[in-house]
């Protein structure tokens, strides 16, 4: 028979314990009909605009897009190719790192570039800082702080982006959710 926590018995048997019991999941069923939120950061200068999912202002701790509720799992930090660029310069390079390391404790995160890497390579931008630098620059944050680097080529599609990621993500933490509930309820219907 599976070892099932409750509030009554103590983990080592012998002294009273904290309570390991799980939060109630109130209400899982009705996410079935709800849609993620997906939340802008009030600092964003021009935020995407999104067509299939709600967007909300608020403020995050880290990145310009996350979803409501989840928060602290999930974090688009968004540039443009010319905000790239400058965040390479060693002037913005230590506070853009500083906000890249902060996104390392997330569950899912995600650096979405609106442009191209041809772009780039191409020298596209308004700086004199040599393209080779730049991607090399992307290539070393990507290894260093554990983030995908992704690109889109308009603002449109980027959002559209952003809404298949929050769409997805909030659903695998659904899931997970539920699966939790249904291996609860097996063992605590067999311990009885």
């Amino acid at each position: 028979m599976p070892y099932v926590m409750s509030a009554s018995r103590p983990l080592d048997g012998n002294a009273p314990g904290p309570d390991t019991t799980l939060p109630a999941l109130r209400g899982l069923t009705k996410l079935a009909d709800c849609r993620p939120m997906i939340l802008v950061d009030s600092r964003e200068q021009s935020p995407l605009v999104f067509t299939r999912l709600q967007a909300i202002t608020g403020t995050l701790y880290s990145g310009d897009y996350s979803i409501a509720g989840l928060e602290n799992l999930f974090a688009i930090e968004r540039k443009s190719i010319d905000d790239l660029v400058n965040c390479c310069l060693s002037s913005n390079r230590e506070r853009f790192e500083h906000e890249l390391h902060r996104l390392r404790g997330y569950r899912f995160k995600r650096l979405l570039v609106v442009g191209s890497r041809e772009d780039i390579a191409a020298g596209l931008y308004h700086s004199r800082i040599a393209s080779k630098a730049v991607l090399a620059t992307l290539s070393a944050f990507e290894v260093r702080y554990d983030l995908p680097v992704v690109f889109a080529e308009t603002p449109e599609s980027a959002a559209l982006q952003v809404e298949r990621w929050a769409f997805w993500f909030s659903r695998e933490v659904v899931e997970n959710a539920n699966n939790l509930l249904r291996g609860c309820t097996t063992t605590l219907g067999s311990a009885r």
